[in-house]
């Protein structure tokens, strides 16, 4: 909730003053039947009935209550009693604000500020509403204004210098953020904080844009050592090691930063080698692999690297590993080696070797003979979930149903094997079955909200209105219907599909009612078109 910029007014008698500030007080404190109970205390005065800001301020505690058109009504009255009062225009841009009627709520901001320039509060509010309007050049001099007016104040600068960031002006924003860093510098290493660690990241990264990349390279090795977020300090770095060609002292920062995190693929994407990149590649993977025998990146990498012979003793071990950790994204892991076909066959046959030997397996080994060094029971299930998803990507879709049968038989609580056989449902445009496979996932966690999510858009694809509105009910708003409360929410997945649901059922009228709410939105928001 936005303040009011204060008044000291003196029209009013000592009494009535003092109510006022109290006025405002309750209204702060978001305690308005309060407040309006001493706004119509003030105004119960008969000299005082047509006093502008106390009428304004009653009717934008009428606005939080509910009460629009007597809100209206009285800040109306009180701009026309007292049109020379900012408070007056301040709040009828409120109310206009508040009803998302932003351009008309920006200009009762700036009739307020021709008759007090120099208000925080309304410069402050002028400011938010400029670059929700995308009015960069406008946010840019009232964020600069503010920032004169409090020149001490740090925050002040910093928006400043994100509105000159805005508008592309960056070697004056690099400017304005090392004036904001040197306020902000600390006396002793010991007193810093994380906010100037930011201010130091914030800068450095404009030096990247605008293309300052020895400037960069020389901000971040000086101010190291007062930077929380170090991983993103040495990030930056590396791309500016590498924008100036120093590919040496990038792979040296690479090393550090793969100590940290030997998964990110981004980091072996930028090593730089001086022959055979793959090879050597290849090479530092292995390297990687006994230095950090459990990161799967190290491991994964050589398997788009190879080919023939090798990727299958590769993809062989990969694949155990994964099933036998029983990890549900696998195949997703993999999915990307399905482009080339010689892959994706060497995989079914590696795949179909492990489920031989775990069939194998379960029907020699009792509970009572197995020991710690056996694979885990669950290999099986995941082996056959696996081969669903091998099936489906092939578009074999009753070979897909057959092996998330026989992973459903073998535990019947996993929530993935129903979800993915809605999948499979769905790719075979068995809609209504989808829909109800995917609720009887959703009715095994029923406190997932991903699954609940998943099980509404199901249940709309296959024109079940009704009952997707009763599913997504669980995490919306109490005592409200989940259709309102997700369009209140903008949530925008909901409307398009409830949309095509309904204009798919014959109902084009209420289909039409969402997409103008969405297009609304849209234009509020000055989305591209």
């Amino acid at each position: 909730m936005t303040g009011v910029a204060e008044n000291h007014n003196t029209s009013l008698p000592p009494k009535e003053a003092g109510l006022f500030k109290r006025l405002l007080k309750m209204y702060e404190q978001k305690q308005y039947k309060m407040a309006l109970k001493i706004a119509k205390q003030i105004l119960s005065n008969p000299k005082l009935a047509d006093h502008g800001e106390t009428l304004a301020m009653k009717g934008l505690t009428l606005s939080y209550m509910g009460r629009k058109e007597e809100a209206y009504e009285d800040v109306k009255r009180g701009l026309k009693s007292d049109l020379k009062s900012y408070v007056c225009w301040h709040v009828y841009g409120l109310i206009q604000r508040g009803d998302k009627k932003y351009e008309e709520a920006m200009k009762c901001y700036v009739n307020a500020l021709k008759i007090d320039k120099d208000n925080i509060q309304i410069l402050r509010d002028l400011a938010t509403l400029q670059v929700q309007l995308r009015d960069l050049e406008g946010f840019r001099d009232t964020r600069y204004r503010l920032a004169v007016l409090r020149p001490s104040q740090r925050s002040h600068w910093l928006a400043y210098a994100v509105a000159l960031h805005l508008q592309g002006e960056l070697p004056l924003a690099i400017k304005v953020m090392e004036e904001c860093r040197k306020l902000a510098h600390p006396e002793k290493r010991e007193d810093c904080d994380v906010e100037y660690g930011e201010y130091i990241l914030y800068q450095l990264e404009l030096m990247m844009e605008a293309g300052s990349f020895p400037e960069a390279i020389e901000h971040s090795l000086r101010y190291e050592s007062y930077v929380f977020d170090n991983v993103s300090l040495l990030e930056n770095r590396v791309k500016a090691y590498l924008a100036s060609g120093k590919k040496k002292e990038a792979n040296e920062v690479l090393f550090t930063l793969l100590d940290r995190n030997a998964e990110n693929w981004k980091y072996y994407q930028d090593l730089s080698f001086p022959t055979d990149s793959a090879e050597n590649l290849l090479e530092f993977c292995k390297e990687m692999q006994k230095s950090k025998p459990s990161a799967r990146t190290p491991k994964k990498i050589p398997l788009t690297l190879t080919q023939g012979d090798e990727f299958r003793i590769l993809v062989r071990s990969y694949l155990t590993q994964g099933l036998q950790k029983g990890l549900p994204a696998l195949f997703n892991d993999i999915k990307l080696l399905y482009k080339e076909p010689s892959k994706a066959s060497i995989i079914e046959e590696e795949v179909f070797k492990i489920l031989d030997m775990e069939k194998s397996r379960s029907s020699q080994v009792s509970p009572q003979t197995s020991s710690d060094e056996d694979l885990p029971a669950s290999t099986l299930l995941w082996t056959y979930y696996f081969l669903a998803q091998h099936s489906d990507q092939k578009r074999d879709y009753i070979k897909a149903l057959e092996y998330v049968d026989l992973a459903i038989e073998h535990t019947p609580t996993l929530v993935e094997s129903y979800s993915f056989k809605a999948k499979i449902y769905k790719h075979m445009n068995r809609l209504v079955e989808a829909a109800d496979c995917m609720d009887e996932a959703q009715s095994l966690d029923t406190s997932d909200r991903f699954i609940n999510y998943k099980t509404g858009k199901y249940l709309l694809r296959a024109n079940l209105v009704d009952r997707a509105e009763t599913i997504l009910a669980k995490f919306t708003r109490e005592g409200m219907k989940a259709s309102e409360n997700l369009c209140d929410m903008q949530c925008f997945w909901y409307m398009i599909e409830s949309a095509r649901a309904l204009n798919r059922l014959g109902k084009v009228g209420e289909a039409l009612k969402i997409l103008h709410v969405i297009d609304r939105v849209r234009r509020l928001n000055y989305w591209p078109p």
